[in-house]
């Protein structure tokens, strides 16, 4: 691809030209980056299941044709005007969520919640010019969260691009860009359990898995995996968990079943399903007094969170988070530089590799439940 900035790229994309159906490798064209952008070429992306969940546009307004795919990591191509950190041949991992460093979220040492770029379902072009960078034969194809990995090359913001140590293998940081720090940086930037502690992770996916990997870390002395699925408990010992419940195996509550075993409570709950019964579960089963629950999964729309507002006046907090706190360009070279000495263990949480041409493949295992991770290799 020598002298491509500057002119249309072709390559190829996977298109989700409709709900639910197969994606189709094609040929694409990709426009060159405006002011502000940046043109990637993605060598490594994942599947993470928001992917699938806006693919099966069961609960959001579905846009097609859309190139998907927001978990990857690839090598800047070409910078559009007014980029200045990023240069062509810089190694990156691009982000759902941005950091513009001008708002007072960016300027804020607690925040990572971007006005500019922070994550937007429903965008489906570009900010600055409310173009698409995609086309097939002229037709538009859309955008999905900023970044539209599922595809060779990509137009992304350069504040949703995060340049990392060109030493790390892309095949294996990829996965920081957003399960794992979503779920680790729960854990530990936002719970931050104490050494010796106990912490309960409610729902063993990858985000949970990645809370747990955080409670490990922060060296917890028991961490209790809660999960409805039992299969899931082999896979969660190597990730730190210590014991399991299933709650449906209790006729108890399980926040009762969690206050049993641990004398009144555990320190730490962080809870990544979305169920909004989890999420009461989960600020209830912690100790009063010192207790911090987090939550992470997304909820449906509808939900309402319900509790006794006497477990707030009995000392126990209620958090959120979003991407675990991570600010993306700031933080994200950091958490790589901690995979490369060793302290994260990335490798299990990636269970399968396939080549680009087989990226359906990778939806079936992950509908399946086969899956924690799945790098899709752009070359192949």
């Amino acid at each position: 691809m020598e002298g491509t900035a500057g002119k249309v790229i072709k390559c190829r994309a996977a298109v989700a030209w409709e709900a639910g159906k197969p994606l189709v490798v094609q040929e694409v064209e990709v426009a060159p980056p405006q002011a502000m952008e940046v043109r990637l070429k993605i060598l490594y992306t994942s599947l993470c299941h928001t992917d699938v969940y806006f693919w099966e546009a069961k609960g959001q307004t579905p846009v097609f044709p859309r190139i998907l795919g927001h978990e990857a990591a690839g090598i800047v191509e070409s910078v559009g005007e007014g980029v200045t950190e990023l240069a062509p041949g810089d190694h990156v991992l691009p982000v759902f969520t941005g950091e513009c460093k001008e708002c007072a979220h960016c300027k804020s040492e607690e925040s990572n919640m971007c006005e500019l770029l922070r994550i937007n379902p429903d965008r489906k072009v570009m900010i600055g010019d409310g173009q698409t960078r995609f086309s097939v034969n002229g037709q538009p194809i859309y955008h999905f969260l900023g970044t539209s990995t599922f595809s060779e090359y990509t137009v992304v913001h350069a504040g949703c691009v995060a340049k990392i140590n060109p030493q790390a293998p892309l095949d294996k940081v990829c996965i920081l860009s957003c399960g794992f720090c979503t779920g680790f940086g729960a854990t530990v930037n936002v719970a931050k359990p104490k050494k010796g502690s106990t912490v309960a992770i409610f729902g063993l996916g990858a985000v949970g898995l990645s809370a747990a990997e955080g409670a490990r870390v922060a060296g917890a002395s028991r961490i209790i995996g809660v999960d409805l699925n039992p299969d899931r408990f082999e896979t969660a010992k190597k990730f730190g968990c210590t014991e399991f419940v299933n709650p449906r195996e209790h006729t108890k509550p399980v926040q009762e079943v969690l206050a049993e075993m641990t004398n009144g409570g555990v320190d730490r709950a962080v809870e990544c399903t979305g169920n909004i019964n989890a999420m009461i579960q989960a600020l209830e089963c912690v100790h009063d007094g010192w207790g911090v629950a987090v939550l992470v999964g997304v909820p449906h729309k509808d939900a309402e969170f319900k509790t006794h507002p006497i477990h707030f006046l009995n000392e126990k907090t209620l958090k959120g988070t979003f991407y675990g706190n991570y600010k993306p360009r700031t933080d994200l070279p950091a958490v790589v530089e901690q995979y490369m000495a060793g302290e994260l263990e990335l490798e299990k949480f990636i269970t399968h590799n396939v080549t680009f041409s087989e990226i359906n493949t990778a939806f079936e295992l992950m509908l399946k439940g086969q899956s924690l991770r799945c790098i899709i290799h752009m070359d192949g």
